[in-house]
């Protein structure tokens, strides 16, 4: 799925109260953080003294540092690392958990305050606060005192425990909460680490100046403005993306209503369509953005058959020679459509406009073969087939389940993708005959989709 979905996913749960699942995840991550944070005040030896306008100060600079955020994904990156390692040297080592969760709350107060995120939040932030465990367990144990260069593996061990904790957390909470696979989690972790890793260097700079003269801690604010730009920018680009995202999904809303207002079979036909297609791109592990590409594929296929005559459509008999050569442009005519669209329906309208074609190349409109054809394709391909022949239409009446399985395995191999064939069977036998998907259903998969997953969109082998 994009990146700017999850984005737009994830900005719509903030203002929402966490369901069970989540609030037990989120509690028992925040529960566990206070009890190592405290274990961690009560075991570790103190470094240096408590002197309490240097905390507060550092408390308010991680508040501000906070703030500069970077979305990705189901998950964020923040500049806080800019404060967070002078932190770990000009504050008590052992109390630097709990100082961190403070400047974590109070960064998020404007939010709450503003109704930009239910309250329900503020216990992930005690829980992103983990991560400074692992770098004061490192710190603690091998280098508890001032910065210096002989103690760079030192720094760069505790990099990796503080990353580690987060990365961990980050994937467990994900997988535990939203389903996210492990590989996609680790994936936006990673990119959000890889922002504390480019700004811890210049921090383990302050903070060896700061040991000195605490006040030079404030060099980070320049970084911190201009991060903050870059952030601007990097949400307004998100924001129109969504908005992007929002008119496409209208638009798909208006043309399937079209496609109904023009032809209850059709409409009908199409529903059933989208909820095999949908299913046989779960079973076969297609990616989670091809598989929102072949829903509304499956859902708009037939578009262009609106461009049609309706004595055509309608005709209560077989079509002659002419009138199906005149109906096989609705491939065509569907792409063309979708093209004018543009945009992401226009990627779209390559698989409609391939939906007819055979696997040994004798279909329609450009005669593709094979693995030429867009995998969506080939599964439409087959499901409308499948749907069509157990549909009764007025010259003849609907096949039953096995015997229109029968007929896909008997052209298996030459009109259609042996693989699919086989995965439409799995798919058909683990179906409720007795149950018929609604279309709010069936549409609010096309236009949400599912988890996501940034692997090729490919078959697997």
């Amino acid at each position: 799925m994009d990146v700017e979905v999850l984005v737009g996913e994830a900005r719509e749960r903030e203002l929402q109260p966490m369901p069970a699942r989540e609030r037990i995840v989120a509690g028992a991550t925040a529960i566990a953080f206070l009890c190592a944070a405290g274990v961690a005040a009560a075991v570790i030896p103190p470094n240096r003294s408590f002197e309490p306008l240097t905390c507060i100060g550092l408390v308010a600079l991680l508040c501000v540092a906070r703030r500069v955020t970077f979305e990705i994904g189901n998950n964020f990156a923040t500049s806080d690392q800019l404060a967070f390692i002078p932190m770990l040297f000009l504050a008590p080592i052992e109390v630097v958990p709990l100082l961190a969760a403070c400047g974590y709350i109070l960064a998020r107060l404007p939010d709450f305050v503003r109704g930009q995120a239910h309250t329900d939040r503020w216990l992930y932030t005690l829980g992103d606060a983990w991560h400074s465990i692992g770098a004061v367990a490192v710190i603690a144990a091998l280098a508890p005192g001032p910065p210096t260069a002989a103690h760079l593996p030192v720094y760069v061990l505790a990099l990796l425990g503080q990353v580690g904790v987060m990365a961990a957390l980050a994937v467990t909470t994900d997988y535990l909460v939203h389903r996210t696979s492990p590989l996609e989690a680790m994936w936006l972790a990673i990119w959000a680490c890889r922002i504390d890793a480019l700004l811890t260097p210049i921090a383990y700079m302050v903070a060896a100046v700061g040991e000195r003269q605490p006040a030079a801690v404030l060099a980070v604010a320049p970084v911190l403005a201009l991060l903050q730009v870059f952030s601007s920018e990097r949400r307004d680009r998100i924001a129109a993306a969504l908005e992007l995202n929002q008119a496409y999904r209208g638009t798909v809303m208006v043309l399937s209503d079209v496609v109904e207002a023009e032809d209850n079979y059709t409409a009908s036909h199409c529903r059933s369509v989208v909820e095999l297609a949908s299913a046989v791109a779960d079973d076969l592990g297609l990616s989670s953005t091809t598989k929102q590409e072949l829903e509304i594929a499956a859902l708009l296929h037939d578009v262009g058959k609106i461009a049609i005559p309706n004595e055509i459509l309608n005709k209560p008999a077989k079509l002659t020679d002419v009138e199906f050569d005149l109906m096989k442009t609705h491939t065509v005519e569907g792409q063309a459509l979708l093209d004018r669209v543009g945009g992401r329906l226009a990627r779209v309208g390559e698989i409609v406009r391939s939906c007819h074609e055979r696997w040994d190349g004798r279909g329609y409109p450009d005669g593709l073969a094979g693995d030429e054809i867009p995998v969506a394709a080939r599964i439409v391909f087959c499901c409308d087939a499948y749907s069509a022949m157990t549909t009764d239409r007025p010259y003849r009446r609907a096949m039953t389940m096995d015997g229109a399985l029968q007929e896909l395995r008997e052209n298996s191999g030459t009109q259609f993708e042996p693989r699919v064939v086989e995965s439409l069977e799995r798919v058909v036998h683990s179906l409720d005959p007795s149950v018929d998907a609604p279309y709010a259903d069936a549409l609010r998969a096309v236009l949400i989709g599912s988890a996501a997953s940034l692997a090729p969109a490919e078959l697997p082998a």
